[in-house]
């Protein structure tokens, strides 16, 4: 004989949710999946967004479990999905199709599981939503992405056309062994390279610990070796995110050596 299918004990461990706070649940959750889907298609994928699963479960824990201090803990791992600065990364290597389909499948069968169960299994049913959610992000990241990944800027920036940003992106400040190159921004920013003012120069972006750099994290610092007769920086870089015009830092200064000679207006 065939048991009996109870589809109630796939929802009855999470009844004492309210219909409004599971419509939010519900929101945030397809939110969140269309921002994987978004940062996808520009060739991007989750890396500490992946806290929004573990967030999710967590507010549907709180009336659960009657733990107020629950839906504190999920609410700060949802936050830090979405404003971390590397909730996203780029893409290094294409990731396959089979991590996707084992969450789905493993989702699929203990929610299979739960249905044909006669006895509530709380554990169980939270475990297969947490590998349903995962398993369709995984799925949309390996379907969307970019066939090639984004191009890591470099020697060609330079003589590209390039637009200076009405608001910096870069800062710089000076000290007595060069100038320091920070990120101001609020996102991640590929740097092509760089340049004294008036010399006809390529270096690479160097770290505080002379290790060469790529990319330049939200407030993060790089050094720039620079004398006390340079009177400028040129940096070329392009936002993480998206494929947007290069873009051109331009910093100039009277140099230390010339500061006598220096008129103020």
């Amino acid at each position: 004989m065939t048991p009996d299918i109870h589809w109630a004990s796939l929802l009855s461990p999470i009844a004492q949710v309210t219909v409004p706070f599971g419509v939010t649940v519900c929101l945030l959750t397809a939110y969140w999946l269309l921002r994987v889907a978004r940062e996808a298609r520009w060739g991007f994928v989750p890396h500490v967004a992946w806290w929004a699963v573990p967030g999710v479960l967590l507010l549907l824990l709180t009336p659960v479990l009657d733990v107020p201090a629950l839906f504190g803990v999920g609410a700060g791992l949802l936050l830090l999905a979405e404003f971390w600065p590397r909730a996203y990364v780029p893409l290094r290597s294409r990731p396959g199709r089979a991590w996707p389909l084992v969450g789905l499948i493993t989702g699929g069968v203990l929610a299979l599981a739960v249905i044909r169960s006669e006895q509530v299994q709380s554990v169980a049913t939270f475990v297969a939503m947490a590998c349903l959610l995962a398993g369709t992000a995984g799925l949309l990241v390996t379907l969307l992405l970019p066939r090639r990944p984004a191009r890591v800027l470099g020697f060609e920036a330079r003589w590209k056309v390039a637009v200076t940003p009405e608001w910096p992106d870069l800062s710089v400040s000076l000290s007595a062994t060069g100038a320091h190159l920070k990120n101001v921004s609020r996102g991640t920013l590929r740097v092509a390279g760089w340049s004294p003012a008036g010399v006809n120069a390529w270096y690479r972006l160097r770290g505080e610990d002379g290790r060469a750099m790529n990319v330049l994290q939200a407030g993060q610092t790089a050094f720039l070796p620079l004398d006390d007769q340079d009177r400028g920086v040129r940096v070329w870089y392009a936002p993480e995110r998206g494929r947007e015009t290069t873009r051109l830092f331009r910093a100039d200064w009277t140099p230390p050596a010339r500061a006598a000679q220096r008129v103020l207006n």
